[in-house]
C-alpha cells in the first residue's frame, strides 16, 4: 500500500475532530480495507477520510456550506486560493464581522459565487473563536471573532494537494442526510459514522445545524447501523461514553470499545480535557 501524502490533511478546524484518535480508530478498521468502498456521512473536517486517503469513497454531510467547500476545492481550487489571499490580506476584527454578516442579507449572499461562499466559510473557520462552526435557529453563522496573531487562512499547498486527491480518485461528495448518504452501502463497504455526540446535559458542542442532533436522531442512526449490519456492511461509530449510548448499542452484534480523548470545546468546563468516548463496531474479531 503506498504511503499517504502528509499534505492531504484537514483544511478546517472542527469541534470533535478525530485527529488525536486516529491511532485508535485505525486499530479498529476491518482487515483488507482496500477491497471496501469507504463511506463517511458526517465528514466534517475529514480527519479520518484524509488519513486513509482511500481510492474509492463516498463522503457527505448535511452542512451545505461545508460540502460546497469540498466541491469547490475539487472543481475550482485556484479561484478559491485567489479569494482566500484577499481575505488574508484584509483580515481584522472589523473585516471579520463584515464577512460574517453577509448571510444576514439573503440577496447579497446569493450573489456570491460558489468559490466566494467557500472562501468565506474557510476564512470564518480560521478566524472565529475556537474554530467553531455554529449557527443560530435561523441558520445564520453566529460565532464571534477569535484572537489569533497569524491564522492559517490560505494553506495553498494543502488545498492543491487535496484537490488533486479528490480529482484523481473515485470520490463522491454528497450534501445529504446520513441515512441517504449510505443507501448504496453493501457487503463491500466500510462506513465510519462520526455524528454530533450524545450530550445528556447539552454541554457538548452540537450546533452545526439549526435543527440540532438529539436523541431521536441518535436512535435513527442506530437503526441505520442495524440495517447496514443486515446488508453485510462493516460499520464503525464514534460517540460519547454515556449510559444512554451504551444501552442503545447493547446487543450481540455491536462491540463497544472505550477510548480516551482530549477535548477543548465544551460549554461546561467539566467536559473539557481528557474525556471518555466509545468506538462501536458491528463486527467482532
Amino acid at each position: 500500500m503506498p504511503k499517504n501524502n502528509p499534505l492531504i490533511r484537514p483544511f478546517l478546524k472542527w469541534a470533535g475532530g478525530k485527529r488525536q484518535l486516529l491511532a485508535e480508530i485505525k486499530k479498529q478498521l476491518p482487515q483488507g480495507m482496500n477491497k471496501y468502498t469507504y463511506y463517511e456521512p458526517f465528514v466534517g473536517a475529514g480527519a479520518v477520510f484524509f488519513e486513509l486517503q482511500h481510492g474509492k469513497a463516498v463522503i457527505g454531510d448535511c452542512n451545505a456550506q461545508l460540502i460546497l467547500t469540498y466541491k469547490t476545492i475539487k472543481e475550482n481550487v485556484e479561484e478559491l486560493i485567489k479569494l482566500l489571499r484577499k481575505h488574508k490580506n484584509k483580515n481584522g476584527e472589523e473585516y471579520f464581522y463584515e464577512i460574517r454578516n453577509l448571510d444576514r442579507d439573503a440577496a447579497k449572499f446569493s450573489k456570491l459565487t460558489d468559490a466566494g461562499k467557500a472562501a468565506r466559510f474557510i476564512f470564518l473557520n480560521k478566524t472565529c473563536f475556537n474554530g467553531l462552526y455554529r449557527v443560530n435557529s435561523q441558520g445564520l453563522f453566529n460565532v464571534p471573532c477569535g484572537k489569533y496573531k497569524n491564522p492559517a487562512i490560505c494553506e495553498e499547498t494543502v488545498l492543491r494537494h487535496i484537490s488533486g486527491y479528490l480529482n484523481n480518485n473515485g470520490i463522491a461528495i454528497l450534501n445529504s442526510d446520513f441515512e441517504a448518504a449510505v443507501l448504496s452501502a453493501d457487503e463491500n463497504s466500510f462506513v465510519y459514522f462520526d455524528p454530533p455526540y450524545h450530550s445528556p446535559g447539552k454541554t457538548n458542542f452540537t450546533g452545526y445545524q439549526a435543527d440540532g442532533f438529539g436523541e431521536e436522531e441518535q436512535e435513527r442512526l442506530r437503526a441505520v447501523m442495524v440495517k447496514l449490519t443486515n446488508r453485510g456492511a462493516k460499520c464503525l461509530l464514534s460517540n460519547s461514553d454515556t449510559d444512554y449510548i451504551r444501552k442503545l448499542y447493547d446487543c450481540d452484534f455491536f462491540d463497544i470499545i472505550s477510548v480516551r480523548a482530549k477535548r477543548f470545546i465544551n460549554s461546561d468546563s467539566a467536559g473539557r480535557g481528557n474525556v471518555n468516548e466509545v468506538l462501536i463496531k458491528n463486527w467482532k474479531p
